[in-house]
C-alpha cells in the first residue's frame, strides 16, 4: 500500500497530537495500538487501491469492529438526538415556509414531496401535521427563535456523531466541552447548508423541468431538456449528500484527517442509506403493523427507526474507511517485521529482555 516507512514500536508521548498520532485508547492492546499509530502517522493516498489486502481481511476487520464498537448501540443514541433534533428543526423550517407558502403554496408542497421520497409515509404524516399546525401562527419572532433552537438541538446531535466516530477510529477525545460544542454547531451550520443545497437543486430542477414542458413545442427537444434538466438536479443532490457523508468523517473525529471526496465508506453509506429506506417503506406498506401496536405513538417509532437506519449507515460507512486503513497498516506492519530490519529488531528486544 502507499505508506512511507516508519518505525513500529513508538507511541504517543503526551496527551495531544504526537508525530500525527492522537490519543489513543488506552484500553487497545499493544498489537492494535501499533496499528492505528501506523493508521495516522502515514495515512493512505486512496482507499480504492487494495491490491495488496486481501477483501477478507477488510471485512473481517469490519465485522468485528461492528461488535466491538458498539456501532447497533451508537446508532440507537443517534437516532435519538436526531428525533430530539427534528422537532425544534420542524419549528424553524415551517415557520420560515410558512411565511413563504402564503405567496407559494406550490413551492411549500414540492419541498414537503421530496422529503416524502426518503421519509416512510406513516413518520411523514405526522411530520405533515406539525408542518400545518406551525405554519399557520408563522412569525419573525418564531423564525428567529426556532433557527437557534434548531441549530443548538441539532448539534447535540452532531456531538453525538463526534463521539461516535472517535470510538470507531480508536482515540479519546481532548477536545474540552465548549470547543467540541462550537466544532459540533460550526459542522451543523455546514451541514444544514448542503442538506438545502440538495434540496433547492431538486426543486430547482422541478421548475426548469416544468418550464421546459410548457415552453418547448418540440417533443423530442422537450424530452431532452426535461431529462437534462432532472439529471442535473439529481447529480447535484447526489454530489451535496456525497460532500455531507465526507464532511462528517473529516470533522466529527478529534484527529487530523486526511480529506476525501468520495470513499468506500460513504458509498457503502449512502447507496446503504437509500436502500434500507426505500426497503423500510416497503416494509411499512404491506406490513404496517405499528400502528396497531404503539396506537397513536407508531408514527413516532417508525420516525425513530428510520433515523436508527440513518446513524447506522453513517457509522457503517465510518466503520469500513477506518478498518480499510487498519488493514492496510497492519499489512505494512507485517512486512516490517519479516524484513531483515524487522527480524533483528525483535531478536535485539528478545535477548534484551
Amino acid at each position: 500500500m502507499d505508506r512511507a516507512d516508519h518505525g513500529f514500536d513508538r507511541v504517543p508521548k503526551s496527551e495531544g497530537i504526537v508525530d500525527g498520532v492522537p490519543k489513543l485508547d488506552k484500553t487497545l492492546p499493544r498489537h492494535e495500538r501499533r496499528v492505528w499509530e501506523t493508521v495516522f502517522r502515514t495515512p493512505l493516498k486512496s482507499f480504492w487501491n487494495l491490491k495488496d489486502i486481501p477483501y477478507g481481511r477488510v471485512a473481517k476487520r469490519v465485522w468485528r469492529g461492528i461488535f466491538a464498537d458498539r456501532v447497533f448501540g451508537w446508532a440507537a443514541e443517534l437516532g435519538f438526538y436526531f428525533l430530539f433534533a427534528l422537532f425544534p428543526t420542524l419549528i424553524c423550517a415551517s415557520s420560515i415556509l410558512g411565511l413563504v407558502a402564503r405567496s407559494a403554496h406550490q413551492f411549500y408542497g414540492q419541498l414537503l414531496g421530496h422529503l416524502a421520497i426518503v421519509i416512510p409515509a406513516s413518520a411523514m404524516g405526522a411530520v405533515l401535521k406539525t408542518f400545518n399546525e406551525t405554519t399557520t401562527a408563522a412569525t419573525s419572532g418564531k423564525v428567529t427563535f426556532g433557527l437557534i433552537a434548531a441549530i443548538w438541538s441539532a448539534s447535540v446531535g452532531v456531538s453525538a456523531i463526534q463521539e461516535t466516530l472517535n470510538a470507531v477510529y480508536k482515540i479519546e477525545d481532548r477536545r474540552s466541552y465548549f470547543i467540541a460544542r462550537l466544532q459540533a454547531i460550526g459542522l451543523t451550520v455546514l451541514l444544514i447548508l448542503m442538506v438545502t443545497l440538495g434540496l433547492g437543486s431538486m426543486l430547482a430542477g422541478d421548475y426548469f423541468a416544468h418550464l421546459i414542458g410548457h415552453e418547448v413545442q418540440d417533443v423530442i427537444l422537450r424530452l431532452a431538456g426535461v431529462a437534462a434538466v432532472r439529471l442535473v438536479s439529481w447529480t447535484v443532490a447526489c454530489a451535496a449528500l456525497a460532500l455531507t457523508f465526507a464532511s462528517i468523517y473529516y470533522w466529527a473525529p478529534d484527529c487530523n484527517m486526511k480529506w476525501r471526496w468520495i470513499t468506500p465508506g460513504a458509498v457503502i453509506g449512502i447507496v446503504g442509506w437509500m436502500l434500507s429506506s426505500l426497503g423500510f417503506r416497503l416494509y411499512l406498506h404491506y406490513f404496517n403493523t405499528y400502528s396497531v401496536t404503539y396506537g397513536s405513538l407508531g408514527a413516532v417509532v417508525i420516525l425513530l427507526m428510520w433515523f436508527y437506519i440513518t446513524g447506522l449507515m453513517l457509522l457503517l460507512g465510518a466503520e469500513v474507511n477506518s478498518q480499510i486503513e487498519a488493514a492496510a497498516a497492519e499489512k505494512t506492519l507485517e512486512q516490517q517485521e519479516s524484513s531483515p530490519v524487522g527480524i533483528q529488531a525483535q531478536m535485539a528486544s528478545s535477548s534484551w529482555n
